[in-house]
């Protein structure tokens, strides 16, 4: 019983708690048990609030008991990246510096998922700051992805992806910048959903292509979170008014995809991907075509995602390595590379990337998106790679040596989020090794309820969902 409690959705646990199936104390209890049985492989946790979990499991069983209406997500696990604030929960944000860090207050999204009644089992792992492409950290160390914990299992969201795959909880919280959501999504096996700019509210926002979102086992959970955390608020400028969509209304809406245009590209033409990554996107496009979609594959002009990353984030990266260097501590090459690559930044260069260039790449989609309904590629070039440090990615791929390893990793995730679009990644199948591969889909600006609907008819279609790595 306990290895079924830790594979229910989401959803699937809000229906069986409303039938007296199932307790929120036996399934906290399942999975705080899958936490010890599993983390010292996989890594994924950097604190765990067990005991604060049991009190909340007990309170959602006894208002359970006694009848009352209550959210649909209400006592249901869930992991939050330690990038995102917890009132009272220790919060490192990766970084050794703040080893010892409890905030006072909680993030919006937080707070709000909070009062949904969704119960902490803990946070998760991420490089220093979110700075890396994948979960490598100087506090916490490396964490792997479930189907082989060898492997990287991507960032910066990575225990995030990581501990819903290996069934800790069905549901967790992250963050994307340039792909954190769905780059670790991809290797891990993941649904994860970066919304359109400012759907979900981030308090003193100064970054308007950054977001936090869901990173869930099946499409219907992530927009139960969505759903729990979209809407403005006053602490956030760039925080979109509600639409009155209903994101888990959307998932579950009865049909399939026919009469849907799909656009489609293997590499955005940002360079190599793997074979196996190819062999699996394409039969991909087929499944799409079989569930009724008119699916075409169209070219599409982008800017060096290279030099428009260093143009753009380096900036932001020069700060944080600047006030590491104050605390004394031990940098990431990588890290300090694009920091110092930003250095010789020009402010003709800096206003370029964040004006023209950012236009560009908005221009070069939504040109696409103006024939197409959606538009989908794989969300990573390459599968999960045996550890690399901070290199962030296999050197060679497909024959060709790659000048950032890292950056290429989320070559096809950083223009979606510059363009401010919707994007979200879905398993689409597996490598000859057993390796999970993402699909992402990028829809047009504020069409999150239709990119969803569509991700959710696309995986009833298949059964990669059904499968979970043996840990």
């Amino acid at each position: 019983m306990t290895q079924d409690l830790i594979w229910h959705s989401a959803q699937e646990l809000g229906e069986l708690y409303r039938a007296r199936k199932v307790s929120p104390v036996e399934v906290v209890e399942a999975a705080l048990a899958r936490i010890e049985q599993v983390e010292p492989a996989l890594n994924a946790m950097v604190t765990v609030t067990a005991e604060a979990a049991r009190v909340r499991a007990r309170e959602a069983e006894r208002r359970f008991a006694a009848g009352e209406d209550l959210p649909p997500l209400y006592g249901v696990p869930i992991t939050v990246k330690d990038l995102t604030d917890t009132a009272g929960v220790l919060t490192t944000y990766g970084c050794k510096a703040f080893a010892e860090h409890v905030p006072q207050e909680d993030a919006l999204a937080w707070a709000r998922l909070k009062q949904a009644g969704t119960i902490l089992l803990g946070k998760t792992t991420t490089p220093e700051f979110g700075l890396l492409g994948v979960t490598e950290s100087k506090l916490t160390g490396t964490t792997g992805t479930p189907w082989d914990t060898r492997r990287a299992a991507g960032g910066s969201s990575g225990g995030a992806a990581a501990s819903t795959v290996a069934g800790y909880a069905p549901v967790a919280w992250g963050s994307d910048g340039g792909g954190s959501i769905r780059v670790p999504s991809s290797l891990c096996g993941a649904v994860g959903i970066k919304p359109t700019t400012g759907r979900i509210p981030h308090a003193d926002n100064t970054e308007p292509d950054a977001t936090e979102g869901p990173i869930t086992r099946r499409v219907v959970d992530a927009a139960l979170l969505l759903d729990a955390t979209v809407g403005p608020h006053p602490r956030d400028r760039f925080a979109l008014p509600s639409t009155g969509d209903r994101y888990a209304d959307a998932a579950t809406a009865a049909g399939d995809l026919t009469g849907i245009r799909i656009a489609a590209s293997f590499d955005l033409g940002q360079g190599p991907i793997d074979p196996e990554t190819r062999r699996v996107f394409a039969a991909a496009l087929e499944d799409l075509r079989a569930a009724g979609a008119v699916v075409e594959e169209v070219a599409v002009e982008l800017p060096d995602p290279l030099d428009y990353f260093i143009a753009y984030w380096g900036p932001e990266y020069l700060t944080y390595v600047d006030q590491m260097r104050e605390y004394g501590l031990e940098i990431w090459p990588t890290i300090e590379a694009i920091a110092d690559s930003a250095r010789s930044l020009g402010v003709l260069e800096i206003n370029a990337a964040v004006r023209q260039t950012k236009t560009q790449i908005y221009d070069a989609y939504a040109g696409v998106l103006e024939l197409f309904d959606l538009f989908v590629c794989p969300t990573t070039p390459v599968p999960a790679f045996p550890h690399a440090g901070d290199l962030g990615g296999p050197s060679v791929v497909d024959g060709t040596t790659l000048k950032n390893p890292g950056l290429h990793l989320h070559s096809m995730t950083e223009s979606p989020s510059h363009a401010g679009l919707p994007a979200m990644s879905v398993p689409c199948g597996f490598t000859a090794e057993g390796l999970p591969v993402g699909l992402q889909f990028v829809a047009p600006l504020y069409a999150d309820a239709a990119m969803i609907s569509a991700a959710a008819r696309y995986e009833r279609s298949t059964a990669w969902w059904t499968r979970h790595p043996q840990l």
